[in-house]
């Protein structure tokens, strides 16, 4: 068996893996999995296959970078079209906020 390239001491085992993006699943892939750190590596041909998978159900490409704006005397965040699209935002719909750290934000709907 081979060992584990993250831990180097688990044993990779071939296993069928659910992959999910954004919380949702692109299918069932083969993997090596280390019975260890649970690390999972996916070769080149599955990895297509999820790229396409992704691609097919509008999830390629959601990941984007914008800028804080002001309104008035408070800060605000454009969301990218795609996004919006994606996760039907809608003007005016109420959003609950909170920090994760000092670096992160997390916006619920």
């Amino acid at each position: 068996m081979e060992k584990c390239y993250i831990c180097e001491k688990g044993n990779l085992q071939q296993k069928k893996v659910e992959y999910k993006l954004y919380g949702i699943s692109l299918g069932v892939y083969a993997a090596e999995v280390c019975n260890l750190c649970k690390e999972t590596f996916y070769n080149e041909n599955e990895s297509r296959k999820m790229t396409e998978s992704a691609k097919k159900k509008g999830l390629w490409g959601l990941k984007a970078r914008t800028k804080i704006g002001e309104a008035g005397s408070t800060l605000d965040i454009r969301l990218p079209k795609k996004i919006i699209d994606f996760m039907r935002v809608q003007k005016g719909r109420e959003v609950e906020i909170e920090p994760l750290g000092k670096d992160k934000l997390i916006v619920s709907f």
